[in-house]
């Protein structure tokens, strides 16, 4: 790369600091170099903010009464993987609505025969099948990007990672291989996975490996949000509250349930056509459950 772009300053400052910008522009994967790129030998883009004591080290107590209170081991290892993503994925957010309409009515005819098998069967499931039906659909979303940009694999299997709030913070544990099971199956494993979760009963290995993550802020309120991509997997579904919203039929407006979607994903891998043919098959999934079973 020898079209690199920047300023007499900075050229002079990296020579200075013997800093191959040449090298720097691989690493960052971009031309432009600028002042920030070159402090303390770090790019910008991959520097902490804690390497600058100047953001962290107030004094609060001058101000008011203050409560210390230390993080947990957990929550600081979190913390650390939520920093990293957001300051390495150059996400993007893609938001729709769909019509879980026929949804509802279908779970709503299920309720005898959950309750006969002991099972709550929640939306949640739904959403499962149908993500793991567009994994299958859209090979790109079921990938992993290499650290350092130049290699995409391409996972053979479909595992789904179910974002739990816990009191002692956020967990993931993973369904295994959702394309190949059932509603029945699904409903139980989501409900087994996030009440052994709100235990502190997953183990790391239920953690790992996930395609996908969705997020569901459903329980608890919002009308959309942003997720971030929980590497190394390349997009993360997040879900809202569904709202009756006002449809024209053609001859009048008719009430239809429909929940938000928030679609973050790694525009590294994902262009934005892409995110919007996904949402779209995932939508006409939700619209028409027979195409599930099918």
């Amino acid at each position: 790369m020898t079209d690199i772009i920047a300023s007499p300053s900075v050229r002079a400052l990296a020579r200075e600091k013997g800093i191959d910008l040449e090298e720097l522009a691989r690493d960052l994967q971009r031309k432009n170099i600028v002042r920030d790129d070159l402090e303390n030998g770090t790019p910008a883009a991959t520097r902490s903010p804690a390497g600058d004591t100047s953001y962290w080290q107030v004094d609060h107590a001058r101000y008011g009464q203050v409560t210390e209170q230390p993080t947990s081991r957990f929550a600081q290892v979190t913390a650390a993987n939520l920093a990293a993503a957001q300051a390495h994925i150059p996400a993007v957010t893609h938001h729709d609505r769909a019509d879980i309409n026929a949804i509802e009515d279908w779970r709503q005819q299920l309720k005898p025969e959950a309750k006969a098998r002991g099972v709550k069967l929640t939306a949640l499931a739904f959403h499962v099948v149908a993500l793991a039906r567009c994994l299958e659909e859209f090979p790109r979303f079921n990938a992993s990007l290499s650290e350092d940009g130049k290699t995409l694999f391409l996972k053979e299997y479909v595992h789904i990672g179910i974002a739990v709030d816990t009191p002692h913070g956020l967990m993931v544990p993973v369904i295994r291989d959702a394309h190949l099971k059932g509603l029945w199956q699904i409903a139980e494993e989501i409900a087994d996975l996030a009440a052994r979760a709100q235990d502190r009963k997953i183990s790391g290995e239920e953690m790992g490996g996930a395609s996908m993550t969705i997020t569901n802020l459903g329980g608890i309120g919002g009308v959309g949000f942003t997720p971030i991509v929980n590497p190394p997997e390349v997009a993360i579904l997040g879900l809202t509250p569904p709202e009756t919203v006002p449809v024209w039929d053609g001859e009048t407006f008719q009430p239809v349930p429909r929940v938000p979607l928030d679609l973050s994903y790694d525009h590294r891998v994902i262009n934005g056509a892409d995110a919007a043919r996904f949402s779209a098959r995932y939508c006409a999934l939700l619209a028409d459950p027979r195409r599930l079973v099918i």
